[in-house]
C-alpha cells in the first residue's frame, strides 16, 4: 500500500548559509520523491537522511516526531514549505494518513532497552536488600516485590521480558517486531542499530512481507548493506547531488564493504 505517494522538499533558501534544515539541502537539486510500499533513504553520515525522515514526520503528523528547543521555528517553517500528495485505493479514491503512522528512530529502542535494564537492576536492587537487611530468603523477597502495589513495581512482566533475552539486539528487534501494526505507515531511521546482521536480514525480511501482505509502508533511513540487500525497495541517495535513484549494490557503502573482503579474499 502507498499512503504517502510523494514529498516535495523546500526549495527556498536563507540568506544566512547555516540555519538548519535549510543548510542541510542547500546544495542539492531538489526533486519530489515518489515512494514505493518500501522507499530507503540512503546517506552517508552528515548527508541529512535523519532530517529529511523527521521533516516528513512533522508533516504528515506521525507520532514520535521530534522538537527542538533552539530553532524550531526555522523547521516549522521548512516544514510549512514542503509539501506531499497521498496515494490512491484500487477506485481511485485518495487515501488518508493512516492516524497509527509512527516515526521510530534507534536511539527511541535503545532508550527503551535502557529503561527497562534500569529497572530490572533496581528489582535485583531491592531483592537484595531485603535478603541482606532482613535475612529474607531470596523466594519471600521476590514475592515481596512481586506483591508490591507501587505502579513502578506493576512492570515487572516487563522485566522479566528483559531478563529472558540474551542480548540488546534481540530485545530491540522483540520491540520492533511487537511495535508494527497492518495498513499502517512507518517512518524507521536507521533501525538496524544494535541488532546482528542475521537480525537486520531477518528484520528486513519481515518488513517485505508487512508491506507485501498486511497493507503497510516503510520509508526507512539506512547504510545497511544487509538491509539495503534484502529490502524490496526504491533507494533514494542523498549522497548524490540530485538525491537520485540507485540500486543497492551501486552505493558507496556497498562498494565499500565489498573491496573491503575482496582484498581479504584470500583469508576465507
Amino acid at each position: 500500500m502507498i499512503y504517502l505517494s510523494t514529498f516535495a522538499i523546500s526549495e527556498k533558501r536563507m540568506r544566512n548559509p547555516n540555519v538548519y534544515p535549510y543548510n542541510v539541502f542547500r546544495s542539492k537539486e531538489i526533486y519530489p520523491l515518489v515512494f514505493a510500499p518500501i522507499t530507503i533513504i540512503y546517506g552517508n553520515n552528515g548527508s541529512g537522511k535523519s532530517t529529511l525522515l523527521n521533516i516528513i514526520a512533522q508533516k504528515i503528523n506521525a507520532r514520535g516526531c521530534e522538537t527542538y528547543a533552539y530553532g524550531q521555528k526555522y523547521i516549522d517553517k521548512f516544514v510549512r514549505e514542503c509539501r506531499f500528495g497521498v496515494g490512491e485505493d484500487d477506485f481511485g479514491r485518495a487515501l488518508r494518513i493512516p492516524q497509527g503512522s509512527l516515526y521510530v528512530k534507534s536511539e527511541d529502542i535503545l532508550f527503551e532497552i535502557k529503561k527497562i535494564q534500569q529497572e530490572d537492576a533496581l528489582e535485583r536492587g531491592y531483592v537484595y536488600d531485603l535478603m541482606r537487611q532482613k535475612g529474607t530468603s531470596r523466594e519471600s523477597a521476590e514475592q515481596s516485590f512481586d506483591s508490591h502495589e507501587n505502579s513502578f513495581w506493576s512492570r515487572k512482566d516487563i522485566l522479566q521480558f528483559a531478563q529472558e533475552k540474551y542480548s540488546n539486539g534481540e530485545t530491540a528487534m522483540q520491540m520492533l517486531m511487537d511495535t508494527f501494526a497492518p495498513d499502517r505507515l512507518y517512518l524507521l531511521d536507521e533501525p538496524e542499530v544494535s541488532l546482528s546482521p542475521q537480525n537486520q536480514v531477518k528484520l528486513a525480511e519481515e518488513i517485505n512481507k508487512l508491506a507485501r501482505f498486511l497493507g503497510c509502508q516503510f520509508i526507512i533511513a539506512t547504510h545497511s548493506p544487509f538491509m539495503l540487500g534484502t529490502l524490496e525497495a526504491k533507494i533514494y541517495n542523498l549522497d548524490s547531488e540530485c538525491m537520485e535513484e540507485a540500486r543497492w549494490y551501486e552505493l558507496e557503502n556497498i562498494r565499500f564493504f565489498y573491496e573491503f573482503f575482496e582484498k581479504n579474499r584470500g583469508l576465507f
